[in-house]
This record gives structure tokens, C-alpha cells and sequence, in this order.
């Protein structure tokens, strides 16, 4: 019988510095590209919402990752699925900046150059990665009922008076959804037929339901996210949509540009999250960190 090739993996928890909290993310550490059905059986064997696959390359002196659901499809955007395996790769001390300019890391995401910037946690050691994503645009507003109806809410529970569901992008295009409070956030269950209608009828991909946290809190909104359109029913941590809503956020004057903010997500999920973001003049940040809370191999 032929010797099966063995690749290390690592599942990593990001947007946590503690295991089982956060978003899990498996990370595959392989010699090049595979071919795509490979990809997808292995994002398929996992079933976290995404799967990274890495390996540095020399000719581009940098970091390659490509992302799939456990439905098969390749992400784009600067999400956890990023995050996490800028995490994994350092976690593991591959040199992936070395050969890079110090003053502007990057990692190449699929086929495009995404700025990162990586510092040191000083009491873990751990890294923390913000990725770049690009100025938020607000494409159009949704009927407020229309939501309401697919997330089983009365529009009075969306806060109408402060925000409108709004289609808004960075790397991703995804509908800010402001919710009354942090109880109707996290009680409704959605209808995710009608969600992925709604995906398809204003051209976007998830729902990024928030609501303004209390005075005091380390958090300034707490969040839920559903994307049925790509197979993810609920996501515990979306630096694809964080991003799109501290720019929304603060293009309604509600947040400011160059302040870092946190968001809280993954609650009701019992998988509570921390993303940190901050809306500047020529991008956003969005960023975290990880940490490693299984570590294997797998055999093709």
C-alpha cells in the first residue's frame, strides 16, 4: 500500500485568548496548492464555517491562504478566516515576513495583497493581527420590514429611528441590521429561506444584526451574524462584517475615526467573541488574536 501524504493542522479559537470561547478555525499547513476537490473534502470533513489552507511562497515572499465553507465555496475578504491563519503561521514561527519591507506586511489572500499589522500580546506572548480592510461604502437601504418578517421581529424591535438596514462593504458586502436591545438580539431564531431571498434580491451576502451595548461595557455594540447564502446558519465571530459596520457606525457620526472599538459577538452561540476595530481616514482595522486549541495531522 503507496504511503498516504500527512498534512499538520492546527484548530485555532480567534478573536479569543481562551480555548472553546471565540471562532473556530481549522488552519492546513500544506507545500503548495492542492486541487480544489481536496480543499473541499477536507472543509467538508471539519465543518467549522471555514477552513484556511497556507504555505509561504518564495516567489511572492509571502503567506498564501485560501478559505472554503464546508459547502465547498471559496471565501474572499479579511475575516477570522484570515486572522486565524496569520495566527497559525506564527504561532508555528514561519518566517512569513522576513523577506517583506518591516513597515508594511502582507499576506496574499487567495490572489490579492492584504495589509497586516502584527504586535505582541505582553502578558500572553500571543500575536494580535489587524487586517486592513478597505474604506466601508453604504451601497442602499432594505425595507426595515422586509428584515423584520425573515428574522421573526416586529419592526418596532429594529431601531429604526437611530439606523436603517443598510447593504454595506469593505471586502465583503453585508446588511447592518440595528436591533431595539441586547434581549430581542438574542432571541430570535431567523428564517433563513427568506434571509437568502433577501441576499439575493439586493446583491450581498450576510446579516450583521447589532445593537448599542450599555454605558460602561468594554464593548460599544454586541452582534449576531447569519450568511445562509454560503451555507454559515449562525458565526460566532465576522471580521468580514465588523468591519463594514464600525464604518457604517461612524459614518452616521455614531463612533469616531481613528478610536478603537470592540465588538462582542458569538453570545448566544456560548461562544462570546472580541473583535477590535477602528475606522481610519484611508481603511479600517480589524483584528485580534488566537490561540491553538488542537493540533494534528491529516492524511490525503
Amino acid at each position: 500500500m503507496s504511503e498516504r501524504t500527512a498534512l499538520e493542522y492546527y484548530v485555532l479559537d480567534v478573536f479569543s485568548n481562551e480555548s472553546y470561547k471565540g471562532n473556530p478555525l481549522s488552519v492546513v499547513f500544506t507545500n503548495g496548492n492542492l486541487r480544489l476537490e481536496t480543499y473541499q473534502d477536507i472543509s467538508k470533513e471539519f465543518r467549522y464555517s471555514e477552513t484556511s489552507f497556507v504555505y509561504y511562497s518564495a516567489r511572492e515572499r509571502a503567506l498564501i491562504v485560501r478559505s472554503f465553507t464546508p459547502t465547498g465555496i471559496e471565501i474572499d475578504g479579511a475575516g477570522h478566516n484570515l486572522l486565524g491563519a496569520v495566527c497559525g503561521a506564527l504561532l508555528k514561527r514561519m518566517p512569513i515576513f522576513d523577506e517583506q519591507n518591516e513597515s508594511e506586511p502582507f499576506v496574499i489572500m487567495k490572489h490579492s495583497a492584504i495589509p497586516v499589522t502584527v504586535s505582541f500580546d505582553p502578558v500572553t506572548f500571543y500575536p494580535v493581527v489587524k487586517m486592513h480592510q478597505k474604506s466601508a461604502v453604504i451601497k442602499q437601504e432594505i425595507p426595515t420590514y422586509k428584515i423584520a418578517v425573515a428574522l421573526g421581529l416586529k419592526i418596532e424591535d429594529l431601531d429604526v429611528n437611530a439606523f436603517v438596514p443598510s447593504v454595506v462593504k469593505t471586502e465583503v458586502a453585508h446588511t447592518m441590521v440595528p436591533i431595539k436591545n441586547s434581549e430581542l438580539l438574542n432571541s430570535f431564531v431567523p428564517d433563513n429561506r427568506l434571509l437568502i431571498e433577501i441576499s439575493k434580491e439586493y446583491d450581498f451576502e450576510g446579516f450583521y444584526c447589532f445593537t448599542i451595548a450599555d454605558e460602561g461595557q468594554e464593548h460599544i455594540v454586541e452582534t449576531r451574524f447569519f450568511n445562509p447564502i454560503i451555507g454559515i446558519n449562525e458565526d460566532p465571530a465576522t471580521g468580514t462584517a465588523a468591519g463594514p459596520l464600525i464604518g457604517f457606525l461612524t459614518q452616521k457620526k455614531f463612533t469616531k475615526s481613528d478610536k478603537e472599538y470592540k465588538i462582542l459577538q458569538g453570545v448566544r452561540l456560548k461562544q462570546p467573541s472580541l473583535i477590535e476595530v477602528m475606522n481610519r481616514e484611508e481603511d479600517i482595522l480589524v483584528g485580534g488574536s488566537s490561540i491553538i486549541t488542537m493540533k494534528g495531522e491529516l492524511y490525503l
